[in-house]
């Protein structure tokens, strides 16, 4: 049988490769998709810190939010963004793994709701690829995204699914030149 681009080998035959991810992920459970929507509220006069490239909600839009991220796989694709862990940063409040705050010298991340699994990964390492190079960073905090639009959040939208929410430490590591940092295709995976 002659396979096709983007197709996969099963025992019942070529499937195509979509297919295929969609009914093991949906076989094992573990699909994740939007769990409801957050409208919108315009922030107070000087709230919504815009560092790094931070959004602040529009009245009245609505966003949607997840309470799952999808699954952890050996390497997990990801969108890194860019986050201040200090004090009066746009990171908000201190790190909920240890209620501290972190200097961005520092490589340290938040994870989105689903991957950083009710405090499971605080405090742990992660493996950061993309560029050619890898990175080791300390988990601390969470990219929440089942909320997000409100005081708690700095009036910024809730964070989408599928992301590592970093330090400049570790956009400089990866050797992204700064003029390129908001957003960039990584992969991720558990230090053992």
């Amino acid at each position: 049988m002659q396979e096709s681009p983007g197709s996969l080998e099963s025992p019942g035959g070529t499937i195509e490769a979509g297919v295929a991810v969609y009914q093991v992920l949906e076989a094992e459970g573990q699909t994740c998709g939007p769990s409801g929507n957050v409208t919108g509220t315009k922030p107070p006069p000087g709230k919504c810190n815009t560092e790094n490239y931070s959004d602040c909600c529009v009245q009245g839009e609505q966003y949607t939010i997840f309470n799952c991220s999808p699954p952890v796989l050996s390497s997990t694709n990801a969108l890194l963004t860019l986050n201040s862990f200090e004090e009066g940063g746009n990171g908000g409040g201190p790190s909920e793994c240890d209620n501290k705050y972190h200097l961005d010298d520092n490589p340290v991340v938040a994870l989105s709701t689903g991957w950083f699994n009710n405090e499971s990964r605080c405090l742990k390492n992660i493996t950061i690829s993309a560029n050619g190079r890898s990175v080791v960073a300390m988990v601390v905090d969470k990219c929440d995204s089942t909320m997000g639009c409100d005081s708690d959040h700095d009036y910024q939208p809730p964070c989408r699914n599928n992301i590592v929410d970093a330090s400049k430490a570790v956009w400089q590591a990866l050797g992204v030149a700064q003029s390129d940092w908001g957003e960039l295709q990584i992969v991720w995976s558990d230090n053992a």
